[in-house]
């Protein structure tokens, strides 16, 4: 996982978090919000995503 793709899970994980403190989203919809901010927080730290092996994805370009 590249820094960028990390930073960027970062920011929206801290603007989930953000608006359901501020209470500008509340109830299930709330709850969900910050079960994924958790998850972007965690796969930012670990640098692995596990959507992304189904699916080929990768952000991180190795250098050779």
């Amino acid at each position: 996982m590249s820094i960028t793709d990390r930073s960027i899970r970062t920011i929206v994980a801290v603007v989930f978090f953000i608006l359901y403190i501020t209470g500008m989203v509340t109830g299930a919809l709330g709850v969900i919000l910050l079960i994924l901010a958790a998850v972007f927080v965690l796969t930012s730290l670990v640098g692995f995503c596990p959507l992304y092996v189904p699916f080929g994805i990768r952000t991180y370009k190795n250098p050779k």
